[in-house]
């Protein structure tokens, strides 16, 4: 029997070891990066709230259809290791599995099939391009876009009995921490980055997906 019905996965610095919006800057050059790396990482922190920056971030980078492609790419060569035994062996356990995520659908969309999660349980945000595949706006709808976004998500997920408790959620930054006390249990993946203000509202911090898999499915 497993300890968790339910698991809420983040993709950037937890699933994949990388932060999305960040390689998509460095193809912009170095001084591209350094500035929107700077502010990603204020934002993961806790500095300032994410949708403070999250917009101007990616009309300052612009990226287009290739580069999402170039995304979608990274994110599968730099999946955790252990992480594709893990899902597999905790999906055999009946667990449910979502990804939850502020970075970018349409490059996490190839990883998350790579990873047995249909379209239903990928939850990131959607862009809109132009007929040339030139960048034009995001979906400013989703609430993933904000700081408080995952609680206002997973909390309606719950709501709707897609998922099902006790819930663990896990991931690295500030925006994953704003799931404590809505969830059953949060997790610090600190296998890419350790972020101490994350680390010091989790429940348990996690290294690797092997350990969370064996916190999962109640052999730890």
């Amino acid at each position: 029997m497993p300890a968790f019905a339910s698991v809420v996965i983040d993709v950037d610095s937890t699933l994949c070891g990388v932060e999305g919006i960040d390689f998509l800057a460095a193809r912009r050059g170095p001084e591209m990066m350094q500035r929107i790396v700077a502010l990603t990482d204020k934002a993961m922190k806790g500095e300032i709230p994410l949708e403070s920056v999250y917009g101007h971030r990616l009309t300052t980078i612009a990226p287009t259809r290739g580069d999402i492609a170039a995304l979608a790419a990274e994110y599968e060569r730099t999946i955790a290791s252990g992480a594709a035994d893990a899902v597999a062996v905790m999906r055999a356990a009946t667990v449910r599995l979502t990804l939850v995520s502020g970075g970018i659908r349409e490059a996490i969309t190839p990883v998350a099939q790579r990873l047995g999660f249909d379209d239903a349980d990928v939850h990131a945000v959607s862009l809109r391009f132009d007929e040339s595949g030139n960048y034009l706006d995001f979906d400013r709808s989703s609430p993933l876009a904000t700081q408080t976004g995952k609680p206002v998500l997973v909390g309606a997920l719950i709501d709707q009995g897609r998922l099902l408790r006790p819930v663990l959620a896990v991931g690295d930054g500030a925006t994953d921490a704003e799931l404590v006390g809505l969830v059953d249990t949060f997790a610090a993946y600190t296998g890419f980055a350790r972020r101490p203000n994350v680390v010091a509202v989790a429940d348990l911090e996690v290294a690797s997906f092997a350990q969370l898999e064996q916190i999962v499915t109640g052999q730890h």
